[in-house]
């Protein structure tokens, strides 16, 4: 299952790199406000399309603390959103703050387009805080997560008298299982997981490798770890999986087989807890095994404060209000609009009381442990490589050990 707002745009940010340097100097305006007010432009996407009011909202507690500061919300569709920023910061025009996926983070971070933050970090669960470090200076706040964990049927486990997964899961108390439960003629299947990049990088985590070398000029998965990864990955499709040629893959394919009760196990992100609110059976969630370690995939959208603003302090105000403040908490869980990436669980009690799922708490749990996704310039490019080189594998066109070193080879070349 792809996250619904897949992060994207790098090659365009990337040109900030050769531009920012032409607008380094060219500050930031806002015209003031009534009654000497500080005017702080904040331009951003992820209310677009049905979250406008909620962010309304928390923009009108903030001012009502800050009766000084006037914040100016820029919303922007997605699909438009990092083709205009980029325009914006190469012509010294863009807004005081302005939000970016982790991706885009990494991009203008590396460009100088951001200025440093002097935060109290505490109030943040730290593996989102360390994710807007740069070279060990913090650009900017994480405001919104998600993740992934393992979905399972419970019904289907106890049908097949195969206990349920526990945290404690490693990749082959999940491949026993998965054997376990599958069952081709009744059409079940015990698991489900991709052969794609996004899993890969993942998978690559928990084997205990890593994608790229330290200083990123080169691929470092053409390793043992890499082929451990692939192969776990591969090895599912056609034994405890389907097939691409049975479906795996297209459109809504696995979560319509797990909501038709037909998947033991499937590897998704908890944006489908409310899909599958209401499906004739009993699930729940845990944290996704890992071989070597744990190693969880973790989405988020941060926000940051332009190097060029005049108004630097009023703008990390309103942005460590926007990510962190009782207001936004409470606003985020009552409107399901992302989570809030707060370190305080008591306050995120309403969320852990929902079910299902009832373990809720894995949500956080898988936070303890997570992976980033490797970023290049050419980003989309090595995405692609990477998923049709394990696809190769899993289909039986390349062994497990040409598709990864075809995938590297092509990886490097496009660094």
């Amino acid at each position: 299952m792809t996250h619904p707002i897949r992060l994207g745009a790098v090659a365009a940010a990337a040109a900030l790199l050769a531009l920012s340097a032409c607008s380094q100097g060219s500050a930031t305006r806002s015209d003031g406000g009534e009654d000497g007010e500080v005017v702080v432009r904040y331009m951003e996407f992820s209310s677009n399309g049905g979250n406008e009011q909620n962010l309304d909202a928390i923009v009108a507690a903030f001012e009502d603390e800050n009766p000084n500061i006037d914040v100016q919300v820029e919303t922007t569709p997605y699909a438009d959103y990092f083709t205009k920023l980029q325009t914006a910061v190469a012509g010294g025009t863009e807004a005081d703050a302005f939000e970016l996926n982790y991706e885009n983070f990494v991009t203008y971070a590396e460009s100088g387009a951001l200025a440093e933050l002097d935060v109290d970090g505490d109030a943040y669960t730290p593996s989102l805080l360390e994710a807007f470090q740069h070279d060990g200076t913090q650009l900017g706040l994480p405001e919104s997560f998600s993740d992934v964990v393992l979905f399972y049927n419970k019904d289907l486990f106890a049908a097949a008298g195969v206990p349920e997964p526990t945290a404690d899961w490693t990749w082959e108390d999940e491949r026993a299982a998965a054997e376990a439960l599958t069952d081709t003629a009744a059409g079940v299947w015990g698991d489900y997981q991709p052969a794609t990049f996004h899993e890969f990088y993942k998978a690559l985590a928990q084997a205990g490798g890593r994608f790229l070398t330290e200083d990123g000029s080169a691929t470092a998965f053409d390793s043992p770890e890499g082929i451990a990864a692939a192969t776990w990955l591969t090895g599912k499709s056609g034994t405890v999986m389907p097939t691409e040629a049975e479906g795996a893959g297209t459109p809504d394919f696995d979560s319509t087989l797990f909501r038709e009760g037909k998947l033991a196990m499937w590897h998704s992100g908890i944006w489908m807890f409310g899909p599958l609110a209401d499906v004739p059976f009993e699930w729940d969630v845990v944290v996704e095994p890992g071989d070597q370690t744990k190693a969880s995939a973790m989405f988020t959208n941060g926000v940051v404060v332009s190097a060029n603003s005049e108004h630097p302090e009023e703008a990390q105000a309103w942005l460590e209000f926007l990510t962190s403040s009782d207001t936004t908490v409470d606003t985020r869980l009552n409107a399901g609009w992302e989570l809030p990436p707060i370190a305080d669980q008591d306050k995120l009690a309403p969320y852990l009381e929902q079910t299902p799922p009832a373990n809720r708490q894995a949500v956080f749990d898988a936070l303890d442990e997570t992976v980033l996704p490797p970023v290049i310039v050419r980003q989309q490019e090595m995405q692609d490589a990477v998923t049709e080189e394990l696809g190769n594998a899993a289909a039986g066109r390349k062994t497990v050990e040409q598709a990864v070193a075809d995938a590297a080879a092509r990886v490097d070349e496009l660094l």
